[in-house]
């Protein structure tokens, strides 16, 4: 049975999975609030799509060591293999996971203690974008053997401004793995600059 978390609250999946668990989908989804129409006689083409990209950074005692160690749609596979992204969704419609990364924790290196998940908006400053304009945020975790969900964190906030925002990590704690469910808003403009925040 999946367990619904609130901001902040820790998660052991560990306990949470199967005996064995091994490989985990990270499942993130978003949907763009309804924008008023304009008069008929409007033009110029339009709203444009919200690009949301998710992302994880694999961090060694807390520290982003090395561009290659942030995974997203420009580098989906870290060159250890432990981390994948499934591929880049451009507008978030339809229901259910938008993007995907999985994360196979036995092969994870001992040296990364944390992975960070996020997700930016793709050149959100230029195309006055924010998360103010997305509702139904979620990130899951499922087992990857049986796809059972495990634990699911519905971000409820009004994240109007915020152009980036940090779902949640996954952490190594005492030879355990645990979720810790963050929902934190962030003004940076690229994955680059979200980067920079763990450097």
């Amino acid at each position: 049975m999946s367990v619904k978390l609130q901001k902040g609250q820790k998660v052991s999946l560990t306990k949470t999975g199967s005996a064995g668990l091994s490989k985990i989908v990270v499942g993130l989804g978003w949907d763009e609030v309804e924008q008023e129409k304009k008069g008929f006689f409007s033009f110029g083409g339009g709203k444009q799509d919200i690009d949301c990209d998710a992302f994880a950074l694999m961090l060694t005692g807390g520290k982003l060591k090395n561009s290659e160690d942030v995974v997203y749609f420009g580098n989906l596979k870290h060159r250890s293999g432990s981390v994948k992204h499934m591929g880049d969704n451009l507008t978030g419609a339809g229901d259910g996971d938008d993007e995907q990364i999985v994360i196979d924790l036995n092969s994870v290196p001992a040296d990364y203690d944390r992975i960070v998940i996020a997700v930016n908006i793709y050149s959100a400053v230029s195309r006055k974008q924010h998360f103010g304009m997305i509702k139904n945020a979620f990130i899951r975790l499922v087992d990857a053997r049986d796809n059972n969900e495990m634990c699911i964190y519905n971000l409820t906030e009004n994240y109007s401004g915020m152009t980036a925002m940090i779902f949640g990590e996954v952490y190594r704690y005492n030879g355990e793995w645990k979720f810790n469910a963050m929902g934190q808003g962030t003004n940076d403009g690229s994955i680059r600059e979200l980067s920079a925040r763990y450097s």
